[in-house]
């Protein structure tokens, strides 16, 4: 009897951690996907970004590209989401590998944060407005534009923590952030 307890303990261990690396990569492409998802279930930033006309604001690309990446692990892709209005919704259109190679300074935005500070945001431990006033989350963008958007701001931050991923591990790509775009 203690075999069999030992055994299935055993298998039940082997596939938590199968689980576990199986996680996705936090801010990998495969991240960016599922945060993707995760944007158009959200109101606040399908609804409200339109209200404020943030989705519209697209300098006629038919979208407003967020790159984002992680800064304590070198040599790690970035990662790209896409957010175009379609109809009365902001939504998010692609989320991956970097496609946009130029960004537009008074439309796009590139943020980046330590993976604790991601994390810590993702949790909701402290907003946008704290992030960035204490560098915690270095931003490049149409600045008004995101002052006038915190709480849709806010609730992209929460993103982080509402999609499963492992900030163990850094993620990778033939993509470096030395030769990607930037504002």
């Amino acid at each position: 009897m203690c075999s069999k307890l030992g055994i299935a303990g055993l298998v039940a261990g082997a596939m938590l951690a199968t689980s576990a690396q199986a996680s996705t990569t936090l801010l990998s492409p495969e991240w960016a996907a599922q945060a993707c998802d995760a944007w158009n279930k959200d109101p606040i930033l399908t609804k409200e970004l339109v209200k404020s006309k943030w989705a519209s604001n697209d300098g006629g690309h038919g979208y407003k590209a967020i790159q984002i990446y992680r800064n304590d692990c070198e040599n790690s892709a970035w990662v790209e989401l896409q957010i175009a209005q379609k109809g009365e919704l902001a939504q998010c259109i692609y989320g991956g590998k970097i496609k946009t190679t130029k960004l537009t300074s008074g439309v796009d935005y590139v943020m980046n944060a330590s993976t604790q500070n991601w994390v810590e945001m993702g949790k909701g431990e402290y907003g946008p407005m704290k992030a960035m006033m204490t560098t915690r989350l270095r931003f490049k963008g149409p600045m008004i534009e995101a002052m006038n958007n915190m709480v849709p701001f806010e609730s992209f931050l929460l993103l982080v923590g509402k999609v499963e991923a492992d900030a163990s591990t850094c993620p990778t790509s033939a993509q470096a952030k030395s030769g990607l775009p930037g504002l």
